[in-house]
């Protein structure tokens, strides 16, 4: 609760909750941008209104109810974010399009940075970053804004029901009656339902092998490494491929503008990312994407590459080009891979 016989002004008080509530409104919305947003105007409304907050209940669950409220009011009357995947079947490289939808449609990528608390917990630290992986996100947004509440208060954040009925002023019957309703439609998404390892050697391995591919353009050896059934989705674009034999055509026709890229390891949505930089006409290289893979039983099984690099390489600290001999990199380092600090150097530099 808000302890008014101490000295620390509320707006420290409240600052201790920013990054997790950026996880919970990113899990509600499905963008990190519009996250912080809900966060700010969240503050703004527990500033105003802590003089009024007698300490009924924890500052914690209070400002939860705030963020809550913030979130629903601006998912009101809006169509749910998705993933290419979600809207429409896969094309085939032949029938490929190059329809662009707005960024309202998709759910975008989240620097673990902005929306993983800090922990010591390793299990915590595991089932944290499985929330917020894009497939979990996606299935989060097929569920009415407040069942989406219940199942992140219960399933995600560990609230009992009398607590999660009581921040959202329903009955536990009710909470009870909606979580079930949001477990179905996750088990009926049965690649999200069943939890992905942490990230080990093996993974890392793999992807390690992935960049080393990639920056050749061995195309016979990236493909060794893809599930039969990988997919690939490029927002802002409407399509999305499937098969490993989709996605090697691709690269080696309307994608083969990549060929001499660079990549450099940062952390999104609970594990390693690379940011994309295509060879430039004037030297260098330039910012093309940011790659988002997904793995699962030793075999790259996805990727997202979110194209809206002005707006995502400084949200993740990835340099505005990389100049002749600047190499990408690995994903060593710390469990979930390199992080942003290696991008906010060499913006720096």
């Amino acid at each position: 609760m808000v302890d008014m016989t101490t000295e620390e002004p509320v707006e420290l008080q409240l600052e201790r909750y920013r990054t997790e509530l950026t996880g919970y409104c990113y899990r509600m919305l499905g963008s990190v941008f519009e996250a912080e947003d809900a966060v700010q105007e969240t503050m703004v409304r527990a500033w105003r209104g802590h003089k009024g907050f007698e300490g009924r209940s924890a500052l914690r669950s209070w400002v939860y109810r705030i963020a809550t409220n913030v979130c629903l009011d601006a998912l009101n009357g809006r169509s749910a974010r998705a993933r290419p995947m979600d809207l429409a079947g896969p094309v085939t490289v032949a029938a490929a399009h190059d329809t662009q939808l707005p960024e309202v449609t998709w759910i975008g990528p989240a620097p673990d940075g902005r929306v993983l608390p800090e922990t010591a917990d390793p299990a915590e630290v595991a089932a944290q970053r499985e929330s917020v992986k894009l497939a979990f996100v996606a299935v989060l947004q097929r569920l009415a804004p407040r069942q989406r509440a219940v199942l992140i208060l219960r399933e995600v954040l560990g609230w009992k029901a009398a607590e999660a009925a009581e921040l959202l002023g329903v009955t536990v019957a009710s909470v009870n009656s909606a979580l079930q309703r949001a477990r179905a439609v996750l088990a009926a998404d049965t690649p999200v339902a069943r939890p992905a390892p942490a990230l080990d050697e093996d993974h890392r391995a793999l992807l390690d092998r992935y960049v080393r591919a990639f920056e050749a353009y061995d195309m016979d050896g990236l493909a060794a490494l893809l599930h039969e059934d990988v997919t690939l989705n490029m927002p802002p674009f409407a399509m999305w491929l499937q098969g490993k034999g989709e996605i090697r055509a691709w690269m080696l026709g309307p994608g083969h503008g990549c060929r001499g890229s660079r990549l450099l390891p940062v952390t999104a949505n609970g594990g390693p990312a690379f940011g994309q930089y295509r060879p430039s006409p004037a030297g260098g290289h330039e910012p093309w994407a940011l790659i988002v893979p997904e793995v699962s039983a030793g075999r790259i099984t996805g990727f997202t590459n979110f194209l809206d690099t002005d707006v995502l390489f400084p949200l993740f600290g990835l340099p505005l080009r990389l100049d002749a001999g600047q190499a990408g990199g690995r994903t060593g380092g710390e469990e979930a891979g390199v992080g942003q600090s290696g991008g906010e150097e060499a913006v720096a530099q």
